[in-house]
């Protein structure tokens, strides 16, 4: 009973479905046989009106079949008199005949298309039953989701001040505590940020302020600021960087936040205790190429292009073990194609790998040595 609550939708949608194709069945049977029955009719009737047609011929006087025959013309044009004799004539019977098939035949293209065209229908409005269901359980998700992710830090910190408040602790404890709040708080400033930058970018608010850089330096210094509290959570962090510069136009504050996130999913999704974690800066022709690659869970199958949709995450929220509010990737993509350029998930046999792609841009001219006057 409960499987048949939570689907009866889908189950009178099945039997819509089982009664519009019954319907057009019968519907094509009936005319069918209505249209043979015309010309069965027609062809008895037809019979019967010459036979009677034969006796008034037979009966009429011959100087007055002439006018006798214009009316018979005018009311029976499917009769003919030859003689003594009265007939049905054969074009007119094939011409009628003809015509019945022709509409049974008409029926039969039709039907199948006006079937065709419902059931496209009907499968449509299905698809959207089926996206507004999952919309709803996304957004289930990402409620529980948000009150997790902001309960956690926020009974952290109520723990340590209560703690600080009540209890004379060393000066080396209380600065652990104090460091602990620290990264409590910027937990809950980077939750706020994304969720912010969500809502900039649904509202198309989102903007980039491009600077022409080095990805290569980019990215180092973008490493460099997360990889104390990325080690911290067992990331072995693996850079290789071009041998060439790689210039581009990005923006580097935006820049920072996808190569955060690409950096905190690869650490969310490995499990074991040493997470590593390569990440590659190359030029691929006319653009710039960023990897993030690590050995985690992977990607699960068929749902790699879901993944970047916003609120997206795999499985329900009461069993998931992993933290975060389905935003990291959403805005991966969205900001990426801000600055112009894609992402993309790649399966791995063991773990994943995110490439992300930028217009390579004009390298920077070389400043030219000031003349000083003569």
């Amino acid at each position: 009973m409960g499987w048949l609550r939570r689907n009866w939708v889908w189950l009178a949608f099945g039997l819509v479905v089982l009664f519009l194709v019954a319907q057009v069945v019968w519907w094509m049977l009936f005319q069918r046989q209505y249209i043979q029955q015309n010309l069965e009719y027609a062809g008895t009737a037809w019979l019967q009106e010459a036979a009677l047609v034969q006796r008034l011929w037979a009966a009429t006087q011959p100087e007055q079949r002439g006018a006798l025959r214009q009316e018979l013309r005018q009311a029976f044009p499917h009769l003919e008199v030859e003689g003594e004799r009265v007939y049905v004539r054969p074009e007119r019977l094939a011409a009628y005949r003809a015509e019945q098939m022709r509409h049974l035949r008409m029926l039969a293209f039709e039907v199948p298309v006006f079937l065709l065209v419902m059931l496209l229908g009907l499968l449509i409005i299905a698809q959207s039953l089926r996206r507004e269901q999952e919309y709803k359980r996304r957004q289930q998700n990402f409620l529980l989701a948000a009150s997790h992710e902001f309960r956690t830090p926020l009974s952290t910190l109520r723990l340590l001040v209560q703690t600080l408040l009540l209890r004379e602790l060393p000066v080396e404890k209380q600065r652990r505590y104090l460091e602990h709040m620290s990264q409590e708080i910027d937990r809950l400033e980077e939750l706020s940020e994304r969720l912010l930058a969500t809502s900039r970018l649904s509202q198309g608010l989102g903007q980039v302020r491009p600077e022409r850089q080095d990805l290569n330096q980019v990215v180092e210094h973008c490493l460099n600021r997360q990889k104390g509290v990325l080690e911290a959570r067992g990331a072995r962090l693996h850079f290789e960087p071009s041998p060439q510069p790689v210039p581009v136009d990005l923006d580097p504050e935006a820049f920072g936040l996808v190569l955060s996130n690409l950096l905190d999913n690869a650490v969310k999704y490995s499990p074991q205790a040493e997470k590593p974690i390569w990440i590659r800066v190359k030029s691929e022709g006319h653009r710039a190429r960023l990897e993030v690659e690590d050995r985690g869970v992977g990607l699960p199958r068929g749902q790699i292009q879901q993944i970047f949709e916003p609120f997206y995450r795999a499985g329900e929220e009461q069993t998931r073990h992993t933290r975060g509010l389905g935003l990291g990737l959403y805005l991966v993509r969205a900001i990426s194609e801000l600055m112009g350029g894609s992402v993309e998930a790649q399966a791995l046999p063991q773990g994943a790998r995110f490439v992300l792609r930028l217009p390579l841009a004009q390298p920077l001219p070389e400043a030219q040595p000031e003349r000083s006057p003569a």
